[in-house]
């Protein structure tokens, strides 16, 4: 039993990934109504969703409570990674509604109630982050988690003594042990989430909005292999598609699956171990990735609203275009703190054009409807970044101080 449960840890997590997404598939198509399969991939989920908070906030205040000099430089480049690629994807999606203009049918109805403004977005945000701690770490919001426990790490590392910082780091030990047994269990979750992907929605999807589908995921895609593997070359002057691809397959397909930014957090942070990455660094980028590094949101957000403007036949100028773009950068930052995500915050960039609720709202119906594959790219493309720019970041953090740089760590041997 323990040789075949060593066996079972040491084979290759991807290649058990693989397999259980095909089964799940098969099973989908054949068994569908047999919805028992589907719990294991809720349960998977659920598991690294009450364990990611936690996670975060040890990682974060253990790191900071013991934080070397010279990492500062890091974090203003991650942030401005994370910032820099976000917009690029709203400028692609913007390029893209211009030489695919795409139409949508306005008629669904919507009970949703969307947020009144950018300003709304950014003051909820900002007044959820001094939230209460406890209820923070409980409802998984992270940018209050990560406020929090910087507070926390900063004061202990000025009170504590090393034994009580030794006692923090240890704990977070055994959360990150904890945290890889319940991804050791990926491929089960998988499985079950594919199946009930495949059983619940099949192929009707794709032809009923086939067009506004192909539209966001192609944009998607080009942000993924063109825009943003531009962006890490240019920062860390190397070929950027070994790092790309190994983030995409390391942390792109967990997160297009689970559908969760949260839930992939411990996954992300396992891969960074794995690429020799300073913990102390994507202790903290990676939660913050997944609250602002939001280039998924951004694409939907521009698509859907200019979808709606050619439906209505509203003319776009560029000037125009450039502003949505904006908006829609700053709206997908915030969209960790809004119920219904980059959906919700249609309505506000489509505000910019002077289009009410009544119809906006309507488009925020479709993206609901079209969300099982518009919210899998979109979580997918924003997961895997994060993990690239830290490892972006960090990389060219090491060659600008003549440090010696591990690329791609364990994935290099």
């Amino acid at each position: 039993m323990v040789n075949i449960i060593k066996k079972w840890t040491e084979s290759s997590l991807i290649l058990k990934i693989v397999i259980g997404l095909i089964i799940g598939a098969i099973l989908g198509i054949t068994v569908p109504k047999w919805t028992i399969i589907g719990f294991p991939g809720e349960l998977f989920v659920s598991a690294l969703k009450a364990i990611a908070p936690l996670l975060v906030f040890v990682l974060v205040a253990s790191a900071i409570s013991k934080a070397k000099s010279g990492i500062g430089g890091r974090f203003k480049t991650v942030i401005i990674l994370y910032l820099f690629s976000t917009f690029l994807s709203a400028v692609v999606a913007v390029l893209g509604s211009y030489i695919f203009p795409v139409s949508i049918h306005l008629s669904a109805a919507s009970t949703a109630t969307a947020p009144g403004g950018l300003g709304e977005v950014m003051a909820n945000m900002i007044l959820g982050i001094f939230s209460n701690p406890i209820d923070l770490l409980s409802k998984g919001q992270y940018l209050g988690i990560l406020f929090w426990s910087i507070v926390f790490g900063i004061a202990l590392k000025s009170v504590a003594s090393d034994t009580t910082k030794d006692v923090l780091t240890d704990c977070a030990d055994a959360v990150t042990k904890i945290v890889r047994g319940i991804i050791q269990f990926a491929p089960i979750g998988i499985m079950g989430l594919v199946f009930t992907s495949v059983s619940e929605s099949g192929i009707g999807i794709f032809t009923q909005y086939g067009q506004l589908i192909a539209l966001l995921v192609g944009c998607i895609a080009f942000v993924a292999f063109v825009t943003d593997p531009i962006i890490s070359a240019v920062a860390t002057r190397r070929n950027p598609y070994p790092l790309v691809l190994t983030c995409l397959r390391e942390s792109g397909i967990t997160a297009f699956f689970s559908r969760s930014s949260a839930a992939n957090i411990p996954v992300n942070m396992q891969l960074c171990e794995r690429l020799g990455l300073d913990r102390d660094f994507f202790s903290i980028s990676i939660p913050l990735g997944s609250t602002i590094n939001m280039e998924g949101a951004a694409v939907t957000i521009t698509v859907m609203t200019l979808a709606v403007c050619h439906t209505m036949g509203i003319s776009v100028p560029l000037p125009v275009a450039l502003a949505l773009c904006l908006i829609s950068t700053l709206g997908a930052c915030g969209a960790s703190g809004v119920a219904g995500g980059s959906l919700l915050l249609i309505p506000m960039a489509c505000s910019l054009f002077g289009i009410g609720a009544d119809v906006s709202m309507q488009a925020v119906a479709v993206g609901f409807i079209i969300g099982v594959i518009q919210d899998s790219c979109e979580t997918a493309l924003n997961s895997s970044g994060d993990a690239l720019f830290s490892a972006t970041a960090e990389y060219h953090d090491r060659m600008k101080r003549g440090e010696p740089v591990n690329y791609l760590g364990e994935f290099a041997k």
